[in-house]
């Protein structure tokens, strides 16, 4: 399965409106988990089985949560059972698609 997930502080947070630090400490405990995983400008995709996804989601929810009083957690699943390396190869067969349509 692929998640995307997007996790920031809010409320009595420190560093003002900034949540670079939040996020920093969440995407480090992505990357340490040893699973595939892209982070971009939006949010942070994982692949893993069900069990291994959400238990580093909810990690990086638990690091976000010491820099504020709530927690803003979004996210999004394919479920696609019996498929790996999906992360990139989503993103492969479309861009051969783009290439097909040329």
């Amino acid at each position: 399965m692929l998640v995307a997930f997007s996790v920031a502080p809010s409320g009595s947070g420190r560093d003002g409106d900034s949540v670079h630090d939040a996020v920093a400490a969440a995407v480090r405990i992505v990357r340490e988990s040893g699973l595939p995983n892209h982070t971009d400008s939006m949010f942070t995709t994982i692949e893993g089985e069900w069990d291994e996804v959400f238990d580093v989601i909810k990690r990086a929810t638990d690091a976000v949560g010491a820099f504020g009083s709530r927690v803003s957690l979004v996210l999004k699943a394919d479920i696609r059972p019996g498929h790996t390396g999906e992360l990139t190869g989503k993103v492969e067969r479309l861009e051969q698609a783009i290439l097909d349509a040329e």
